[in-house]
């Protein structure tokens, strides 16, 4: 390569030593001169290769228990001095300041000191200050010095035989984002410990996870990034097999996994585009999936599948009877995974856990020109807290099942309307601009598949309905009744409770108020 620059002083301090030996050989064959920190000098010394102290080399020793040791003028002058720049040159030869080619640094571990629950002290002293210094330093004069901030980038470098100027402008961009994620994680954090869950300056981090194929159709394009969270997930989530995920694979995989982990029983959620089309809990996955998959067999074709316990192989040689785009599971049994490696494009994903529904958390939304950030929709339902607004009371069973259906509801685009019957949903009516509608549409899919079934009566006969906000008019309730829904769940606070109660009395059936919505729009 014509611009291939040597390196002749490289300067490295290293909290994560990954590569750092093999790197050092490389610099020592190289002929250059390797100034270290304390413990990355320690390694490097233990392993027999030349390095010079950073204090010897700049006269000036660590103080203030390591807080001061790299920020000091006979470092960053050697790092900031421009080459071709005569008056730089002869200002630092006269202050006794050698040019520095090379800085490799990485941070103190500040986000994985948070993470593990480090008190406040602890975390104030895993903020590094030195180092983003000298990354920024040297990433400023990336046309003279290449700054390594991942160990990946020592193996470029000792592949290429040096740097050139493609890949030192390449390196001070990823530099640069190193930085600016770090302090977001700072930023983030102290504003936590201030109880500020809305900053006057929202700052976003991510980290890429893979280029999609393209967003939500094929003329867009798109990107997933991990925000570092904890939160098991898609995110979090281990590949096992299929083809790539694609842009709605994993917002529709993100959607059913959120909503198995609502339930404490045995749970299957079949989702498509971004709605519920079959949830029900079982005394096993088997039997959670058998009554999940007869809601809406026809929808759940090509759906996405999550479930809340490690998937079993009865559970799996059911689900490979139909096809589907992706399974989600906490775990897998070795004898599932071998069932489900008959179909090759199925995508298998094992996040390693289940999410809190409970875990406070924030959901984050672009608009032209802006964002919209609110807090997760953590809200649910104890039975203490509802309200008999008709004169019949629910019975156990249709307490049982209102509260499994207003749980359900909360996942499902609004309008909403879920049906359900003995912890399984028979029908649902999603993101219909009228309730009503979204009421009529959910039974006539429940009658549909009754018929497909074989069976006499539709499958919201004796069922119960969940409303994820008020009913405006008695007309949604009436057509809830007409389906043959006995029982009733909803927010209330419409101007027309009173009619909407009298038409629920009217048809004997029982009506419970929430008092809590759950719009998702």
């Amino acid at each position: 390569m014509s611009d291939l620059k040597p390196i002749r002083r490289a300067l490295i301090s290293l909290s994560d030593k990954s590569g750092l030996l093999e790197f050092g050989r490389w610099l020592v064959a190289q002929g250059a001169e390797i100034l270290a920190t304390g413990g990355t000098a320690e390694a490097l010394r233990q392993a027999g290769l030349p390095v010079k102290e950073v204090s010897a080399h700049t006269g000036f020793p660590e103080i203030l228990d390591g807080r001061v040791k790299t920020l000091v003028p006979q470092l960053h002058g050697g790092i900031l001095a421009r080459r071709e720049d005569p008056a730089h040159m002869a200002e630092i030869a006269a202050q006794g300041i050698a040019p520095i080619d090379l800085v490799a640094v990485n941070l103190y571990p500040f986000a994985a000191t948070v993470a593990r629950g480090a008190d406040f002290a602890e975390c104030i002293e895993n903020i590094d200050i030195g180092g983003p210094a000298l990354i920024r330093s040297a990433a400023k004069n990336h046309a003279d010095v290449a700054v390594v901030t991942e160990a990946a980038q020592m193996e470029q470098i000792m592949q290429a035989g040096g740097t050139t100027a493609a890949m030192r402008r390449a390196f001070a961009a990823a530099a640069f984002a190193r930085t600016a994620a770090y302090d977001a994680a700072i930023a983030q954090w102290f504003a936590a410990q201030q109880g500020e869950a809305f900053p006057a300056r929202l700052i976003l981090s991510g980290e890429l996870v893979q280029r999609l194929r393209y967003g939500e159709n094929p003329h867009q394009e798109a990107a997933f990034y991990r925000d570092g969270s904890s939160r098991f997930g898609v995110a979090t989530a281990r590949q096992v097999q299929g083809k790539e995920l694609s842009f709605n694979n994993i917002q529709d995989t993100d959607a059913a996994f959120e909503l198995v982990a609502e339930f404490d029983q045995p749970a299957v959620v079949i989702v498509k585009h971004a709605n519920p089309c079959g949830v029900a809990v079982g005394a096993s996955l088997a039997e959670a999936w058998d009554r999940a998959l007869r809601c809406d067999p026809v929808s759940a074709f090509g759906g996405i599948i999550a479930v809340n316990r490690p998937l079993d192989a009865e559970t799996a040689e059911r689900i490979g009877a139909i096809f589907a785009e992706v399974v989600v599971a906490p775990q897998a049994e070795e004898a599932a995974l071998a069932i489900l490696a008959r179909k090759r494009n199925l995508r298998l994903l094992l996040t390693g856990g289940m999410p809190d529904p409970a875990a406070p958390g924030m959901v984050l939304r672009s608009v032209a020109g802006g964002f919209l950030l609110q807090t997760r929709d953590a809200g649910r339902i104890a039975p203490a807290a509802l309200r008999v607004v008709t004169r019949r009371p629910p019975t156990e069973r249709e307490l049982a099942d209102l509260i499994f259906a207003f749980q359900v509801a909360k996942h499902v685009k609004s309008n909403a309307i879920v049906y359900a019957r003995d912890g399984a949903t028979v029908g649902i009516g999603a993101g219909q601009m009228s309730r009503v509608d979204a009421c009529r549409i959910a039974a006539w899919k429940a009658a549909e598949a009754a018929r497909a079934a074989g069976l006499s009566a539709p499958l919201t006969e004796g069922s119960v309905v969940a409303s994820d906000a008020f009913f405006p008019f008695a007309d949604g309730l009436e057509a809830a009744a007409a389906a043959g829904a006995t029982a009733v769940i909803q927010p209330g606070g419409s101007l027309r409770d009173a009619e909407v109660i009298a038409a629920a009395d009217a048809a004997g059936m029982a009506m419970v108020f929430t008092g809590m919505r759950h719009f998702r729009h």
